[in-house]
């Protein structure tokens, strides 16, 4: 075993690297130093700058050329919600190096990334970075774009790139609320992989009481309704179909994590987190739930629960402070061979540790998402916090989940130390083989803080062949992103999914109200 070492607040922290296995590839850092230059956003903005942060990752693989990547992620995060801007990295290579895009080349997406005064993304920040590769290799980028003190205006935005995200085309606007009451929140895009014509977006709209003042009413409402919008291009990015409002919940009820996924048959899933403040339906609290669409998004139908949401969230475990994750966030992914119909979904829930310590929660569907197994936990170890799990399905129909955790952390130790985790399964979800992806270990304080120490809401895989490609954030001490592949082989199988507890009822579930907090 060798060892590594990274600065922490002046002072050295040694830690263990384990020996790679065989089948994970070399660490490539996708992000370094920002291209924004300071006072860029056009007016004076409140909370604390992160200069040169890369957080909350997402990837694409060119369905064309697989040695195509695009990488996405909050550039310069903000203490109280979004970033200057967002960054983008390209890779010619399958991620073994990348190249961050100057600022001229980045999407537009707000005043810092070159929006003009007054133009269609002229906005103080930026947030929720998603990109998609669509089956002709086009490519899309999606971004929550708004104001943070000018006013609050704030909108959804897409731009397309048709050279493997070297370059891009001027962002168009999906939605534009300029309603101090309303705000666009957590989006998500997919490109249809068997129709280079379509384009799916979709993201909570959280309206607030009209009493809302400053924009921050969100912290207090009494009342508020966050239903699920979507919209879609039918020819390539040329043109979008007005958002609508596809579910809505009721009052004080709220959709958020909402993403698409297309399966074989070529229908689509979208999964949500719906959070319900009444018990009406016997549900109150988080639920894991999908919305079917056998048209292509022209209809949807009602809610499919999933699952309980059993999440309690991720503390540092010397002193409890906070860390924020995907804790509310789940993902999806659909084995997109011609005729399947598996659809296959992960989340934080913390069941299994009697509602102290949140694992990750893998449940499948063999029918197009119309039923669904009990949650299962497929993380290797209990005893650790694990978070922000990320889905993907490969060409052979083969499912990794990558996530973060705590295994390595002493609370003897100043530095939260964190890790990246894959776990591969060949047989449905029926078992699991674990790889390390990080080969080493990094800091979670010295992250950004946003509601605790912040590396995203949600991280980055795709797959291409039999290989996935993990793309993630850590803290070195800088937070930047960085990539690595795994490949066949598998690790020798070494998890069994453990069942839910027996005799679970719903009310020994967390009693979320929802989390009506955007940014």
């Amino acid at each position: 075993m060798s060892l590594a070492a990274i600065a922490v607040a002046g002072l050295t922290v040694t830690f263990a690297v384990a020996p790679a296995a065989a089948v994970v590839g070399p660490l490539s850092q996708a992000s370094g130093p920002s291209p924004f230059a300071p006072g860029c956003h056009g007016a004076p903005q409140n909370g604390t700058l992160y200069v040169g942060s890369e957080v909350e990752p997402w990837v694409d693989v060119d369905p064309t050329n697989p040695n195509r990547l695009i990488g996405v992620y909050q550039q310069d995060r903000f203490s109280g919600g979004g970033a200057s801007g967002l960054g983008t990295s390209v890779s010619a290579d399958g991620g073994l190096s990348w190249t961050q895009l100057p600022l001229a080349a980045l999407p537009k997406f707000s005043r810092c990334a070159g929006a003009a005064p007054g133009g269609v993304a002229d906005y103080e920040r930026a947030t929720d970075p998603w990109v998609t590769f669509g089956p002709d290799g086009h490519a899309y980028q999606m971004s929550l774009s708004f104001n943070d003190t000018r006013d609050l205006a704030n909108a959804m935005l897409v731009s397309e790139s048709l050279d493997g995200g070297l370059t891009w085309g001027p962002p168009q606007e999906l939605i534009r609320d300029t309603n101090p009451h309303v705000f666009n929140d957590k989006n998500s895009m997919t490109a249809d992989p068997h129709d280079p014509s379509l384009v799916y977006g979709i993201w909570d709209r959280l309206v607030f009481p009209n009493e809302r003042a400053g924009g921050v009413s969100f912290l207090t409402a009494a009342a508020f309704v966050g239903p699920t919008y979507f919209t879609r291009t039918t020819n390539g990015g040329a043109s979008w179909e007005p958002a609508r409002n596809i579910f809505d919940p009721g009052q004080n009820d709220q959709t958020i994590g909402n993403q698409i996924s297309v399966t074989g048959e070529g229908d689509l899933v979208n999964v949500m987190t719906v959070f319900r403040n009444d018990n009406k339906q016997g549900r109150k609290g988080g639920t894991i739930s999908v919305l079917r669409s056998e048209d292509k998004g022209a209809s949807w139908s009602g809610e499919i629960p999933v699952d309980r949401l059993g999440t309690v969230g991720v503390r540092d475990p010397r002193d409890g402070a906070p860390v924020r994750t995907g804790d509310i966030i789940p993902s999806i992914a659909t084995d997109e061979r011609p005729g399947r119909d598996e659809v296959y979904v992960v989340w934080q829930d913390a069941r299994w540790t009697g509602f102290q310590r949140d694992q990750i929660a893998f449940s499948k569907s063999t029918d197009g998402g119309l039923t669904w197994t009990p949650a299962v936990r497929i993380n290797a170890v209990e005893t650790t916090q694990a978070f922000t799990p990320a889905i993907e399905v490969d060409d052979e129909g083969n499912i990794a989940v990558l996530h973060y955790d705590f295994r390595n952390d002493t609370t003897a130790d100043t530095p939260l130390v964190t890790d990246v985790w894959i776990l591969r399964s060949s047989d449905g979800g029926a078992s699991w083989s674990e790889e390390r992806v990080s080969p080493f270990s990094f800091d979670m304080r010295q992250a950004p803080v946003a509601r605790g120490f912040f590396v995203g809401d949600y991280i980055g895989l795709g797959a291409t062949g039999t290989t996935f490609k993990p793309f993630w954030t850590m803290s070195t001490p800088a937070t930047d992103t960085f990539s690595t592949t795994v490949a066949a082989p598998f690790a020798p199988v070494t998890i069994t999914p453990e069942a839910s507890p027996a005799g679970l009822s719903g009310a020994a579930f967390p009693a979320h109200r929802g989390k009506p907090t955007p940014r």
